[in-house]
């Protein structure tokens, strides 16, 4: 969590980046564009179909608040980069856009990896995914993600300035942390994102993902097979494109911090870097409503009885 602004110091290197006052307001438009339009119409569909609300559906549902919430937030980041990383609206909305930036990333790759759960159910174990669509199990599994991540984001929060000094007569927002605030806060917040928060999620979806799709490999060939597929192949592309590169770096980012990597050279390199990938897994906003089409159309178990045999069969939109 957090980052440098567009020039900073450590010893005696210094780094700049100043292409991210073009990237991030571009990025964060196309985002906030292309991200509210997709995500708000999905939510106007999804809200006329609670009535049969599958596992996946309440995930899905539960996804798509979730980046709109983030959204929301974007045009603060866009002003703030745009205005060379000066924060002009104060430490309450820094505190709270700041948290909500980071929020997001965790909580959609947690529901993306329920989702990937509920999706290897319904393929592998056909019978018992009908006998869990009763249920509520997938109302209080959504409801304890979001109190584990308000009992991070809470402390977070409340727990003192986000906001300091920049360069020049400026002020930043949720970055240039000293010394003394890394080791002491921010480092077991980043700890525990890349955890709790990535690590385990991340592994769900790279084993349970591929274990559908061997199950569906194995099915007599067909168009509906193919998409099925190709679907599972594009979330986990999605994921590994989005959060992989971000949260790698991350990690580096912290041992920086930690005073743990000491090389210049490579510090201004991960300075440079970071930037990108904060970039690019905002993308997922604009990516998440292809998901939303593919696992409630392309991927949605259908059963009929055909000479005495159960078979499933995968529809493609209806």
């Amino acid at each position: 969590m957090g980052s440098l602004g567009g020039a900073a110091s450590r010893g005696n290197c210094t780094y700049e980046a100043n292409f991210q006052y073009q990237l991030f307001p571009a990025v964060y438009t196309i985002v906030f564009v292309l991200g509210l339009t997709g995500n708000v119409s999905a939510l106007c569909i999804f809200i006329k179909k609670t009535k049969n609300a599958s596992p996946s559906f309440i995930y899905i549902a539960n996804l798509i608040v979730v980046d709109i919430i983030y959204i929301c937030t974007l045009p603060f980041r866009i002003h703030y980069h745009m205005n060379k990383n000066n924060w002009v609206f104060g430490d309450v909305t820094c505190r709270i856009t700041g948290t909500l930036y980071y929020a997001n990333i965790y909580l959609n790759i947690t529901f993306l990896s329920l989702i990937c759960v509920d999706r290897y159910i319904a393929v592998v174990h056909p019978r018992r995914y009908l006998r869990m669509r009763g249920s509520r199990i997938s109302w209080v599994v959504a409801g304890l993600v979001w109190l584990l991540a308000l009992a991070v984001m809470v402390p977070l929060a409340a727990g003192g300035t986000l906001n300091n000094a920049g360069t020049g007569n400026t002020t930043t927002c949720f970055e240039n942390f000293d010394a003394e605030t890394w080791s002491k806060r921010m480092a077991a917040y980043n700890i525990t994102a890349l955890l709790i928060g990535f690590l385990i999620p991340f592994i769900i979806i790279i084993i349970f993902y591929p274990l559908a799709a061997r199950k569906i490999a194995r099915m007599k060939s067909s168009v509906h097979r193919d998409k099925a597929l190709r679907m599972i192949w594009a979330i986990m592309v999605i994921s590994i494109l989005c959060f992989v590169p971000y949260h790698i770096t991350d990690f580096f980012y912290l041992l920086a911090h930690l005073e743990v990597i000491e090389d210049c050279a490579f510090r201004s390199f991960l300075y440079k870097s970071r930037r990108v990938t904060m970039a690019l897994v905002s993308l997922t906003c604009c990516l998440d409503p292809l998901i939303y089409f593919f696992a409630t159309n392309k991927f949605k178990p259908k059963y009929s009885t055909k000479r005495r045999s159960h078979q499933t069969v995968y529809s493609v939109a209806k």
